[in-house]
Parts: C-alpha cells; structure tokens; sequence
C-alpha cells in the first residue's frame, strides 16, 4: 500500500506544463467533476499550450499570489494536485464578496482515486497551508459544493471546518457551495 510518505510532494516546475495539463484533463473526467470544477472537459482540453505553459509558469516561478502543489511518485507520475492562490484583504474574490483579511484560497484540488483514503490529501494541504502561512495569511479557504460529501469529509480531516457562509453555485444558482476554513 502506498502511504502519504511514498510521495514527493512539492510546487511544480513551469517546464511541467505537459504533466499540468494532463493531470488537470484527468481531474475534470472524475465522475465528481461537474460538482468540484467550475470547467468542463471539453473546455479545458480545447485551451492552447501557451495557456498551460503560463498556467505552470505562473505558479512554477516561486509567485508571491499562487502557488500550484503536485503529489510525485518515485517513478515521476503525479497522484493529484492543489492550488493556493492568495486573497488581498480589501478586495474582492471571485465570487463579489469582500475580502476581510490576507488569506490563502485553495482551489483545484484533485487525488487520483486509486491514491485516495492513504493520507496524501493532509500532505497536499499541508503544503499548501504552510505556504500560505509563509506569506503572512490570517487564515485558509476553500469552497466545496453542498452535495460533494466525499471532499467535505477530506477537508474536515485536514482540519478545515465550515464558516457558516454559503455562496451561489456558478453552474446553478438554486445550488450552494459552502466556504470551510482553517483558521491560524
């Protein structure tokens, strides 16, 4: 059984835009896709190379705003992903509301499912929360469609915990997600 310490978990390399792309098609053919990415397949698969070649340099170059984490095995394939991207106080997210303090907003998470249930999420969101915390967040968050029970139970375990704040689907308004966070 492979365990959360079989994996070298770290930033990607801009040079990895190949394995960025092929990850994240992977991610958007889950069943649970509809529900956990705000893009489809068809979309994602249709963006030119440059967009995944600056999508990894973006993060790849050490940014001080987003940061994307890989799950690598020792024989160099990727078992998932997240992404942080950091949140200014005083503006607004994606979403219109207001941004009350600096904090990291996860995003993009995905763990292939045959490395699932072995800790590698805790490992990802380790990462990915120790880098926000580096760069002066208050705190962490995320949001998580109101039916996706499975990633609500692997962001309790990473200790993530739900604010009470609900925020309109995009695909569907008469749906919610709901925002957990981790607070420092």
């Amino acid at each position: 059984m492979v365990t959360s310490e079989d994996y070298d978990v770290r930033a990607i390399r801009p040079e990895e835009w190949e394995k960025v792309k092929a990850l994240r098609l992977d991610a958007l053919r889950d069943p649970a896709a509809p529900l956990a990415f705000l893009e489809g397949y068809e979309e994602a698969a249709a963006k030119a190379d440059l967009f995944w070649q600056d999508r990894a340099t973006g993060s790849g170059k050490g940014s001080a705003t987003a940061q994307q984490f890989i799950a690598e095995l020792p024989d160099g394939s990727w078992a998932g992903s997240l992404t942080v991207l950091m949140e200014e106080a005083g503006t607004q997210d994606w979403a219109g509301f207001p941004v009350e303090r600096r904090q990291g907003h996860v995003v993009g998470v995905y763990v292939r499912p045959e490395h699932r249930g072995n800790g590698l999420i805790k490992a990802l969101f380790d990462a990915g929360v120790a880098w926000a915390w580096g760069r002066g967040a208050e705190r962490v968050r995320l949001l998580v469609h109101e039916a996706n029970e499975r990633a609500q139970g692997a962001y309790r375990k990473a200790g993530f915990a739900p604010s009470g704040v609900r925020v309109p689907f995009v695909k569907d308004e008469s749906q919610s997600e709901l925002e957990f966070v981790l607070d420092r």
